[in-house]
């Protein structure tokens, strides 16, 4: 068995060491793609492959079309939208990422960034304190679960919204259950963004919802950009000049708003969520075992597609 590690923005050398370590004990064969230039050394490569680990690499049909042995893809990190499902299936390949793996990470990026903002991004001037504020989390998986543990030791007042994860979960974290994504932005301070970018989330913060902020409102997106209505943001910054948007996730037009809203907007250069040695390791062991535990047991606990 084959398993390949492809990469353009390679793991960390002791990461690499434990995946190493882990599918040589399993008895299996390990080979490296990384900075790769094109996407025909990922097309060469991956074609006799039984396992594929990723990062934020491209795994489309074309990918899954030449990946003739291919069993499983798992995604070392929490997002997968990199990876095509339906052509994944198609091809009877399982797919699976490893949530939790890089939520700390995240989860202190958040407050990495809204201690900037309300601090005026350190500009010298008068900012304000994050304790006695109202946090809101628009969904509740790992990364906004560690989001809210962290908040409860700034002294923050902590709601958050997910119609997949049952209120008692969130009474349980010290964290009150709103049902409506209209309350969540009216009655918080600060709404931290953790949807994923599917059909029915693309696009969905826009307008409406940033300018539902109270005065002095932040909203910070460690997610997607795909989940952000840009225009509809645009408008909102240019109507309210008490609103700050600051992302991990440089948006499309970042020159355009950086330019117009100096002060109040902040994106960093690339999406650096995970960007922490402790994640890079986490996530690709945890990859790494879940090839195994796949290809030598059939266990897909984090299979994303069926």
């Amino acid at each position: 068995m084959k398993v390949l590690v492809a990469t353009e923005k390679p793991f960390a050398a002791v990461a690499v060491d434990g995946i190493r370590k882990v599918t040589q004990e399993a008895g299996y064969e390990l080979e490296l793609l990384e900075k790769y230039s094109s996407k025909a050394d990922l097309l060469k490569a991956v074609a006799d492959a039984d396992a594929l680990i990723v990062r934020s690499d491209k795994v489309d049909a074309e990918v899954m079309d030449a990946a003739k042995q291919l069993k499983i893809v798992v995604r070392a990190g929490a997002g997968y939208d990199n990876i095509d499902l339906a052509s994944a299936t198609a091809h009877g390949v399982c797919v699976e990422n490893t949530p939790g793996q890089n939520s700390n990470a995240v989860a202190e990026l958040v407050f990495g960034m809204a201690v900037m903002a309300f601090r005026n991004m350190y500009d010298g001037t008068s900012g304000r304190e994050l304790k006695g504020k109202r946090l809101g989390i628009h969904a509740f998986g790992q990364v906004g679960r560690n989001v809210a543990r962290i908040a409860k030791g700034f002294g923050m007042e902590v709601s958050a919204l997910d119609p997949y994860c049952p209120d008692e979960v969130m009474v349980e974290a010290g964290v009150k259950p709103v049902h409506s994504v209209e309350e969540l932005y009216k009655n918080n301070d600060v709404v931290s963004l953790h949807i994923p970018a599917t059909d029915e989330t693309r696009g969905s913060v826009g307008y409406d919802l940033v300018t539902l902020l109270p005065k002095k409102g932040l909203l910070i997106n460690t997610a997607r950009k795909e989940v952000i209505d840009e225009a509809g943001l645009e408008k909102a910054l240019a109507e309210r000049d008490d609103l700050k948007y600051v992302a991990d996730i440089r948006p499309d037009i970042a020159d355009q708003l950086a330019e117009k809203f100096a002060g109040r907007v902040f994106f960093t250069p690339k999406k650096m969520g995970a960007q922490t040695a402790e994640a890079n390791i986490n996530a690709g062991i945890a990859a790494a075992k879940q090839v195994v535990a796949f290809l030598r047991d059939g266990i897909d606990k984090y299979r994303v597609n069926r």
